[in-house]
């Protein structure tokens, strides 16, 4: 039984609508068939994350202009992927891949990832998403913290991923008491090496900390050798049925 904590209004939350925030598959002649089956209708998608090379690479790649395109027209929210790197990554870096993204992909967001966490580093990010905001006023902004922030981050941003990890410490896993104070459609986790038996268990801890986005994924890291989200979890029509129905509590 995971420990959980959560107090406050909204603990269990019988009308949270759980969707998928995909953090981005292989490259689209890698793994066509996954791009293709996000586009399936009826798949429950918050955003798919756009990864070309690192970054939207040096020069526009029509593979993934043509899978973005197809995303964008089925109403698929595409975001594009910037590493900050913890903060390290030079301010005109992040912004220039942004301006990249934008003029070559059409993309609806951002997903900063390894967004820094602790509360010096706030204002840089603050920087940095209004910078991107004026890029694309509608712009979807998720922070990927992979962990609980300082809680000044939830105020600058449309989501943060509050887990990114291992399911051997998401079971065990405990949600910060400030995340109550908003709704469940500010969290995203991300969890990989969950097994097919504890599915259920995993959407059961995601619903009790409060996070409406999710990718849970049978795939490991191996050690941080491989990258588990780049292919489709082998539950994964499973998983779209069991969240496209609504999860049952």
């Amino acid at each position: 039984m995971p420990h959980l904590t959560r107090s406050k209004q909204g603990a269990a939350n019988t009308g949270l609508r759980t969707r998928f925030g995909v953090p981005g598959f292989a490259h689209p002649l890698v793994a066509p068939a996954e791009w293709a089956e996000l586009t399936r209708p009826g798949t429950p998608l918050h955003w798919v994350v756009l990864n070309v090379s690192d970054g939207p690479g040096s020069r526009p790649d029509p593979h993934c202009l043509e899978a973005a395109g197809r995303l964008r027209n089925a109403g698929i929210r595409v975001l594009g992927h910037l590493d900050t790197t913890y903060g390290a990554r030079a301010f005109g870096e992040v912004i220039s891949e942004a301006h990249r993204y934008v003029d070559w992909y059409k993309v609806d967001g951002f997903l900063l990832d390894r967004c820094p966490s602790e509360r010096a580093a706030l204002p840089e990010i603050r920087r940095t998403v209004t910078t991107l905001r004026a890029l694309r006023d509608d712009a979807h902004i998720v922070l990927g913290h992979g962990i609980h922030p300082y809680p000044g981050y939830a105020e600058n941003a449309d989501q943060l991923v509050t887990f990114s990890g291992p399911w051997s410490d998401y079971r065990w896993s405990q949600v910060a008491e400030w995340t109550a104070d908003y709704p469940p459609e500010r969290f995203c986790h991300l969890v990989h090496g969950v097994p097919r038996p504890h599915l259920e268990e995993a959407l059961r801890i995601a619903r009790w900390q409060g996070a409406s986005t999710i990718y849970f994924t049978d795939r490991t890291d191996h050690g941080g050798r491989t990258d588990p989200w780049e292919a489709m979890p082998g539950y994964w029509d499973e998983i779209v049925s069991r969240i496209g129905t609504g999860v049952s509590e």
